[in-house]
C-alpha cells in the first residue's frame, strides 16, 4: 500500500450523486443505513460540520469478499457515510476492518455487492480509472507516516498532488496552505528526520488534504505515537472535520472511537453494531502498541 496511486485517465463515468434524501427515499430495505440513523442510540447531531446539504460520499451494499481457501474477511456489509461525518471503524485484530478499508478506499475489490464511491459506481470503473477516482477523492493517513525521506515536508505534501493535473506552482502553494492548516507553518522545510512522530503525522494529514478528497481514511493514525502526540493527532482530526472534511479513522482503540461521534463496530467480517455517540468522550485517545490489522 503507497501513500498514492498512479492516475492514467479520469474516472469515466458521471457520478450519480446520490444524496442522503435520494438513499432514504428509494431504498426501504432493512439494511438501509442512512434511513435507520434515527433508531440509533444516539441521533446525528443537528449542527454536523458542512453548512450544505449531505451526500452520500460512501455507500456498500452486500459487499463480501472472498479470499481463497473460502475465507471471507467480509460478508454482507452495508454501509452508508455522509459528507461531514466523523466516525471510527473499530474492530479487534482480525476483525476485518482492514479489508473494509480496502473496499472504501477502493484499493481492492470486493468479490459481491455494490460500492459507490463519491458518487462513483466502482463497478463500472476500469482500473484506470479507478486509480484517478482514488488519487482525486480519497485521501489516506498510515500509521507508518510513508513519508520520502531526504525531502522537506512541502516536497512531501506536494508529492502526494503530482497526478492531480495541478501545475508544480499551484502544487507547492496547495501544500504551504495545508502545512499551514495543520500547524507546520514554520516546518515547511524540515525534513522528515529533522522532525517529531507527532509532527510527521501532521505532515501526512497535511499530504492526505491537500487535494481536498471527498474522504479521508486514517488507518491507525495514533498507532505509531506516544499519548501526548496521539491525542494532539485527533484533535487536528477533529479540527479538519469541524471545518467540513470527512473522516473516518480505522482503529482497534475503544477509547479513540468512544472520542467520535459515531462507532461502526465489526467482527468476523460483520457489522455488529452502527451508533451514534450522544456525548463523545472528549480527550478519551490513549495510544496502543497492538498490531495493526
Amino acid at each position: 500500500m503507497t501513500a498514492h496511486d498512479t492516475p492514467d485517465a479520469p474516472p469515466d463515468p458521471t457520478p450519480h450523486a446520490t444524496t442522503a434524501h435520494d438513499t432514504a427515499a428509494h431504498d426501504t430495505t432493512p439494511h438501509d443505513t442512512t434511513a435507520r440513523l434515527a433508531d440509533r442510540p444516539g441521533d446525528p447531531p443537528a449542527d454536523r460540520p458542512a453548512n450544505r446539504p449531505a451526500t452520500t460520499v460512501v455507500e456498500l451494499t452486500g459487499v463480501t469478499k472472498e479470499y481463497p481457501g473460502g475465507v471471507a474477511a467480509l460478508r454482507g456489509v452495508d454501509l452508508t457515510v455522509t459528507s461531514g461525518e466523523l466516525l471510527a471503524l473499530v474492530g479487534p485484530s482480525g476483525s476485518g476492518k482492514s479489508t473494509l478499508l480496502h473496499i472504501v478506499g477502493t484499493l481492492d475489490r470486493p468479490t459481491a455487492g455494490s460500492v459507490s464511491i463519491a458518487g462513483y459506481d466502482v463497478a463500472a470503473l476500469s482500473d484506470r480509472s479507478l486509480s484517478a477516482l482514488r488519487s482525486r477523492h480519497v485521501g489516506f493517513v498510515f500509521q507508518s507516516f510513508h513519508l520520502v525521506p531526504g525531502i522537506s515536508a512541502r516536497a512531501n505534501v506536494a508529492e502526494g498532488l503530482l497526478y492531480s493535473g495541478f501545475s508544480r506552482a499551484e502544487r507547492g502553494r496547495r501544500a504551504a496552505r495545508a502545512l499551514e492548516r495543520v500547524g507546520l507553518g514554520d516546518r515547511m522545510d524540515h525534513r522528515p528526520h529533522e522532525l517529531s512522530g507527532g509532527q510527521k503525522q501532521r505532515v501526512a494529514i497535511a499530504r492526505a488534504v491537500a487535494g481536498e478528497p471527498d474522504l479521508l481514511l486514517a488507518d491507525e493514525p495514533t498507532g505509531a505515537l506516544d499519548t501526548a502526540s496521539g491525542e494532539s493527532v485527533m484533535e487536528l482530526l477533529r479540527e479538519l472535520n469541524a471545518d467540513g472534511a470527512t473522516i473516518a479513522v480505522i482503529t482497534h482503540d475503544q477509547e479513540i472511537a468512544a472520542s467520535l461521534p459515531r462507532q461502526v463496530r465489526i467482527r468476523d467480517g460483520e457489522i455488529v453494531a452502527d451508533v451514534w455517540n450522544p456525548a463523545p468522550v472528549q480527550g478519551a485517545d490513549r495510544n496502543r502498541s497492538g498490531a495493526v490489522t
